[in-house]
């Protein structure tokens, strides 16, 4: 099975140039759901942002959704963008439209222009995340919950290859947080999406078991099925 996210002997680094992760190797298949963890500052997002191409890769091999990450350039880095689905600690939604609009937006500026398919596409993916019958609400109507259910909808607009989290569950209760876990484990199974889920909360890692990656000392360790003692 080809990997949606290939990474060999690869360096990533912050914007400054500063090595955060050396001589990394790392395979996400399709379906896959996977656990990032690590301390703050440790280069988690720095890993993130390399693989939806907002840090360049600058040593090494690197592809996600069969899109080379080492030549990518600045003009197609929008044909990656389309193959993922990107989910933020902060919801990002714009305040002064509705849900559907958010939605809209998105699909207007990934390439979408026929009304009708825009539209049935709304409404499947509110079906995915449960919530239907908030098309015409505001997002200050919604509780934080339903805002990130918002949000994990308008990741799954393009049908990802992969689903990239971080810290989605970090203003969140821990009932919200659980709701929101099994949604996205349920959507990796369910449309065989890979999703890579860089988070703080250790309670979910128990709750909800799946392979880890943990970085430590600039190196990437795999635990696979390993849940946190």
């Amino acid at each position: 099975m080809q990997p949606i996210v290939r990474l060999s002997h690869t360096d990533i680094c912050q914007q400054d140039g500063r090595v955060v992760l050396e001589n990394i190797s790392l395979a996400i298949g399709a379906g896959e759901f996977t656990y990032l963890i690590g301390k703050t500052g440790s280069g988690k997002t720095s890993l993130l942002k390399t693989l939806y191409a907002a840090l360049p890769l600058v040593k090494g091999n690197g592809e996600v959704a069969g899109i080379d990450l080492k030549n990518i350039n600045r003009k197609n880095v929008h044909l990656l963008r389309r193959k993922l689905g990107i989910v933020f600690q902060d919801f990002n939604l714009l305040t002064d439209r509705t849900v559907e609009d958010n939605l809209i937006f998105v699909l207007h500026a990934t390439g979408w222009s026929n009304a009708g398919e825009m539209e049935k596409r709304v409404e499947e993916v509110l079906q995915g995340v449960h919530l239907p019958d908030k098309r015409k609400a505001m997002p200050y109507e919604l509780s934080g919950g339903e805002q990130q259910r918002i949000v994990i909808a308008r990741a799954l607009l393009n049908r990802p290859a992969l689903l990239i989290a971080d810290e989605p569950t970090g203003n969140l209760d821990p009932e919200t947080s659980d709701d929101v876990l099994v949604l996205m484990r349920n959507l990796a199974k369910e449309h065989n999406t890979a999703v890579l889920c860089a988070t703080h909360d250790y309670r979910i890692l128990q709750n909800f078991p799946a392979r880890i990656i943990r970085i430590r000392n600039g190196k990437l360790i795999d635990d696979e099925g390993v849940t946190i003692k």
